[in-house]
């Protein structure tokens, strides 16, 4: 990423209006297929103050921000702790990989301390919810016969295969595909590399790729029966303790 990048997203985090746990980058950027006009794609937690969380006005938990910056378009998303620590107990996967995304672009003190956490909340389960992401975005990919769908499908479900099998977190299609070996990945992503956001395959071979898809679904659903993983989330009581260690902490601060 260039230095521009980095000072652009930066300003954009500063631009949120309560404390952050921690930011990080995700999308495509994170999944190893960036076109040259992929925008940036930032998500992470913030820490509400005491005094919006125990009133009678409930404060908006979500913050959103759409914005572009010096040219660069960036999508910025963050949740409250509370309603992010509950996503990542309810098998969100893309909580999961914003935690543990390369691509950390703010973190604070107890940033490692959410990660060893988290590595709890990673149960054999999570493979439905991959499963359901890969459905539909296959339905999506059959409709419009767009690259980037077809790659997020593969991605998806190459995930969700590799944390079953390892129990790592592991986002990016080209680190993915060392292990996995799809002969026709490559062709795909460099299409995308160095294609646009929006770019057709008119003349796809759908019924090779629905065989594709057909097979890794079944390979995962395999994965999941033969995992070591837990069934549910072992980090609850860890991750409430944490919640208000950090509620107390940045009232005090604020």
């Amino acid at each position: 990423m260039q230095a521009k990048e980095e000072q652009v997203i930066k300003t954009v985090l500063n631009r949120q209006p309560f404390p952050l746990l921690f930011g990080s980058l995700a999308g495509s950027h994170l999944y190893g297929f960036p076109s040259y006009d992929s925008d940036y794609d930032i998500r992470g937690a913030h820490i509400l103050p005491l005094e919006k969380v125990v009133g009678l006005f409930a404060e908006r938990e979500t913050v959103e921000l759409l914005d572009t910056v010096e040219g660069t378009a960036i999508d910025l998303v963050t949740h409250d702790i509370k309603k992010y620590f509950t996503l990542l107990l309810k098998r969100d996967a893309n909580v999961l990989e914003q935690i543990y995304s390369p691509l950390i672009h703010h973190q604070t003190a107890y940033f490692e301390e959410l990660r060893e956490i988290a590595a709890g909340c990673i149960t054999k389960n999570h493979a439905y919810t991959y499963r359901g992401y890969a459905q539909k975005i296959w339905k999506s990919f059959e409709k419009q016969r767009r690259l980037k769908p077809l790659l997020y499908v593969f991605r998806v479900i190459l995930s969700g295969l590799h944390l079953m099998e390892t129990g790592e977190v592991e986002a990016n299609i080209m680190r993915l595909n060392h292990r996995y070996r799809l002969p026709y990945l490559g062709d795909l992503i460099a299409l995308k590399l160095h294609g646009s956001e929006d770019t057709l395959l008119e003349d796809l071979d759908l019924e090779f790729y629905g065989r594709e898809y057909r097979r890794l679904m079944r390979k995962l659903s395999d994965a999941r029966m033969a995992s070591y993983l837990p069934e549910e989330p072992r980090g609850k009581p860890e991750l409430h303790d944490l919640l208000i260690r950090l509620r107390l902490e940045y009232s005090e601060q604020g």
